[in-house]
């Protein structure tokens, strides 16, 4: 997987936006985020924290929990050189779902 994969994939999102935080890149649905390209080859996807527990209890190479208080609130850090792409897709989409509107998640395809 490339960052150009990983912008694919999230502006794939329905209504998904390119915008800046902070000087880095990242993907929201309406103004909440849900992917950040904070450097080369690593991405943050917002998780809940019972999600980010089990995406680095199965994928301890592609996850780890953001430090410090960011990571108790689920956001995760994705290491996506190299990485199976259905399962950074998956991972995407969840940080996706988690962010956008209730109605709009419910409404698209899994």
């Amino acid at each position: 997987m490339t960052s150009d994969d990983l912008i694919a994939i999230a502006l794939g999102m329905p209504e998904a936006r390119e915008s800046a935080h902070f000087g880095k890149r990242d993907f929201r649905v309406g103004e909440r985020i849900f992917m950040s390209l904070p450097q080369a080859g690593r991405a943050v996807v917002k998780l809940t924290p019972d999600q980010q527990l089990m995406a680095v209890e199965t994928d301890p190479g592609l996850c780890a929990p953001v430090p410090g208080g960011w990571g108790l609130k689920g956001w995760t850090s994705l290491y996506f050189d190299g990485a199976d792409g259905a399962r950074v897709r998956e991972l995407i989409g969840t940080a996706w779902r988690n962010v956008a509107p209730k109605k709009l998640a419910a409404a698209s395809p899994d």
